[in-house]
């Protein structure tokens, strides 16, 4: 666990600004970033964490030019000690917190039957605990003050399957029960909590993704997804959707049109839904081999045509720092993990 840092400016030393203050996990690329600078453009000062420590201090540097006060805790948020050290930063540094955002995850990619029990608990503890062990220390801090607003980053995906991302649907499913739960007792204190179950978005994640299975076929259909208008929404319109949704208090931001769409058919049909998904899956790469998981941006480099289809997708990757922390996730890992 690394100590927090500051980017060097004048107003580093640690007094309150009377602006409010949020943190943002799994901030130093793609949607994490567009959520904090969305904050930073709405007169908040931020506590922002990833897990790469250089990738953090790059997009900490272009928050800062939004004339926001930056604060970096590098750190994994599946350890219980980083989510309460955010928490104690943004109070010891600020003095207050006022928006908490659970954002940071990762996406595996492949069948089922190529996914083995440690993908689960890689995702479970980052796209769960994650989300968990930061809302915990930040619970007290809100009930003292009798106000705050956490948004917690699920996904479609944890409203309705989604082929060949079984380890992200799980654990995405996981943290939409969490959320609706914990509005229902935390409104009672002030504070709201706020579910997010966006569709594709065009981030550029794909470049960090991890692939298993045919991993290059398994690369060529997600990219494409990811960079299709009419399936896709424009990342940073998405943001200011999610932000807004958060500080007005509301219970749920669905900001993409699909996602919208697949929600009332499946809450109205899901058997329907679930045979429209399954055909869905029949699209999709058969290689079930459980090959070791490898990044987007190791992956075999796709055809010309390929590129020229998935333009939007590459300039999101730039834009949005995913060249800056290509940090990859943990391997599958024997180990059991230490979580509850």
């Amino acid at each position: 666990m690394s100590e927090p840092t500051a980017p060097l400016t004048p107003h580093s030393a640690g007094s309150p600004t009377g602006r409010p203050v949020a943190v943002v996990t799994g901030a130093s690329r793609g949607l994490g970033f567009l959520l904090a600078r969305e904050l930073a453009d709405r007169g908040h000062d931020l506590v922002v964490n990833a897990r790469s420590e250089s990738g953090l201090a790059v997009a900490a540097a272009a928050l800062q030019e939004r004339g926001a006060q930056v604060v970096t805790v590098p750190g994994d948020v599946a350890d219980p000690a980083v989510g309460q050290q955010l928490v104690d930063t943004a109070t010891g540094r600020f003095g207050r917190l006022d928006v908490l955002v659970t954002n940071a995850g990762t996406i595996q990619v492949g069948p089922a039957f190529a996914m083995r029990a440690p993908d689960f608990t890689n995702a479970m503890d980052l796209m769960f605990y994650g989300v968990l062990h930061p809302v915990l220390a930040a619970l007290p801090v809100m009930k003292e003050r009798g106000a705050g607003r956490i948004l917690i980053i699920s996904s479609i995906g944890g409203k309705l399957p989604a082929p060949h991302l079984l380890p992200y649907v799980a654990a995405k499913h996981a943290a939409v029960g969490f959320a609706e739960g914990l509005r229902v007792e935390a409104i009672r204190h002030g504070i709201t909590v706020t579910c997010a179950v966006p569709g594709l978005m065009r981030t550029g994640s794909p470049r960090n993704a991890l692939f298993t299975g045919d991993q290059a076929a398994e690369h060529r259909w997600f990219t494409l997804g990811d960079s299709l208008p009419l399936v896709s929404m424009d990342a940073a319109r998405a943001a200011r959707q999610l932000v807004g949704a958060a500080l007005k208090g509301k219970p749920e931001v669905a900001p993409t049109p699909l996602a919208k769409i697949g929600m009332r058919v499946h809450g109205v049909a899901p058997s329907t839904t679930i045979r429209l998904v399954s055909l869905v899956n029949r699209l999709l790469p058969t290689d079930e081999t459980p090959r070791p998981v490898r990044a987007g941006h190791v992956v075999e480099k796709p055809a010309r045509w390929f590129d020229a289809l998935t333009t939007l997708t590459r300039r999101a990757a730039r834009r949005y720092h995913q060249h800056d922390d290509t940090t990859p996730d943990p391997a599958p890992d024997p180990t059991p993990s230490t979580n509850p």
